[in-house]
């Protein structure tokens, strides 16, 4: 459906869960050196979940039932799995088939793969191995033939269509049996082993300088503040596309004059960006329970089964979980592709506004379904190809300048899991999806870079 614009944890514990959560597994990200000499930081450390805010426990708390024990294991263990998950991800090349977490404390990573021969070395990494007839990329194939296909017929009463990747298929949403099939066979996929949903829901666009704030376009529509970025010397902020197009005017929550659009994109994408006046500074906070606020220090992907919290200007702080990336979504206004599916909820005025992963910062609010009484279906735009498409810089509680020498890898790209870079005449290979922040060069990073 379109939404219309509308206690602490002790130190020592979490110091203890970094090193002990995951022990016993052979090839934890912590078995590279720095630069220096010493021992890398691990995962949790480089991505900060071992020390979340009290703001985020206590919503992963409330949301997914958790006692505070269980939302501080829960955060290490999901950034210690994406870099093992990046690591086999490179590892088994085209037999990759996906990996998700499960468990209360997201203790489980299943990777898949389709070919037996890897078992071994997925458990070799912690991880329970999954063998499935299709990979990763021939799931992707059939997906895009969907998308090509939704330019051509209507998809109204097959408003959502993604890769599953627990069950190894394609699934298509529809309202009713025959709308599934006909758009199966208006993409010449059918028998190819796309899964049909059968849903009523219709999702809506959530539309209504801290994330999460409100902010109102041309002084009517109200939306949800996303990220700060800058480009260059220009800060603002990131949203949703259909909050507005460019050249509307924004004003902010205290109704004083903002900023312009400079970029917008819906449907297809639904992102854009919002160059903001002088007297707004950007910054890395987000607005979270009871007027408190937690950071972002980065943007590295998080994976399926993965927890996640959402701000907005409607209905403000709440936690869910990560379903599944790449979704695309028929919105009456048009089909929007590459969206994250949750279970987040969300209302009307929602729209733009952060989701944040421990403290990395995943994406901006576009539609959904429900809503935070009953419960829902919320699609998030992720943030890393807003950065790249539009040349921003995300702001974050630990950005540093760039280094002085130029390299291939360059602070500021966003790097996609797999992509190869060298840096200091080393060649590495990207573990997890991330904006590249100044003191994440990859030497000194091996949760997000592998040494090849």
């Amino acid at each position: 459906m379109v939404l219309r614009h509308a206690r602490t944890p002790r130190r020592s514990a979490l110091v203890a869960l970094g090193a002990l959560v995951l022990a016993g597994l052979p090839h934890a990200a912590a078995a590279e050196a720095s630069p220096a000499g010493g021992p890398a930081p691990g995962a949790a450390q480089t991505l900060g979940a071992d020390r979340p805010s009290p703001q985020l426990l206590s919503a992963l708390q409330r949301d997914l039932k958790l006692n505070e024990e269980q939302a501080s294991e829960r955060l290490v263990n999901e950034a210690e799995a994406g870099t093992r998950a990046g690591r086999l991800r490179n590892s088994l090349g085209e037999r990759y088939a996906g990996a998700w977490l499960r468990g209360a404390t997201a203790d489980e990573l299943t990777v898949a793969t389709t070919d037996a021969k890897d078992v071994a070395a997925i458990k070799a990494e912690g991880a329970t191995a999954h063998v499935v007839e299709r990979p990763l990329a021939a799931l992707q194939a059939v997906k895009e033939k969907l998308d090509a296909a939704a330019g051509r017929v209507s998809t109204v009463d097959t408003p959502v269509w993604y890769v599953d990747l627990v069950r190894n298929q394609v699934v298509v949403q529809a309202v009713d049996q025959a709308a599934g099939t006909a758009f199966v066979e208006a993409a010449g996929v059918a028998g190819e082993d796309v899964g049909i949903r059968l849903a009523p829901e219709r999702p809506r666009l959530l539309q209504d300088i801290t994330g999460g704030g409100a902010y109102y376009i041309n002084d009517s529509a109200r939306c949800s503040v996303g990220f700060s970025v800058t480009q260059g010397s220009q800060g603002g902020f990131v949203t949703a596309g259909h909050c507005g197009r460019a050249g509307a005017t924004t004003t902010g929550y205290d109704r004083t004059a903002q900023g312009t659009f400079q970029a917008s994109a819906f449907p297809g994408r639904d992102m854009a960006w919002v160059a903001a006046q002088s007297q707004w500074t950007p910054t890395p906070d987000v607005k979270a329970a009871d007027g408190q606020k937690v950071q972002v220090t980065g943007s590295a992907q998080a994976l399926v089964g993965a927890s996640v919290c959402r701000s907005g200007s409607t209905t403000g702080w709440h936690c869910g979980v990560i379903e599944q990336h790449d979704a695309s979504v028929r919105y009456p206004e048009g089909t929007v592709n590459g969206l994250t599916r949750t279970t987040v909820c969300a209302e009307p005025g929602d729209s733009g506004g952060p989701y944040v992963a421990g403290a990395q910062a995943q994406g901006v609010t576009s539609g959904g379904s429900g809503n935070c009484t009953s419960g829902g279906t919320t699609f998030f735009q992720p943030v890393n190809p807003i950065l790249s498409e539009y040349g921003l810089t995300l702001v974050t509680a630990s950005a540093q300048a760039a280094p002085g020498e130029q390299e291939v890898w360059t602070a500021g790209r966003v790097y996609e899991a797999g992509a190869t870079v060298t840096r200091d005449g080393v060649t590495y290979q990207c573990l997890q999806t991330h904006q590249a922040q100044g003191a994440w060069a990859p030497a000194g990073t091996p949760a997000l870079w592998q040494r090849v």
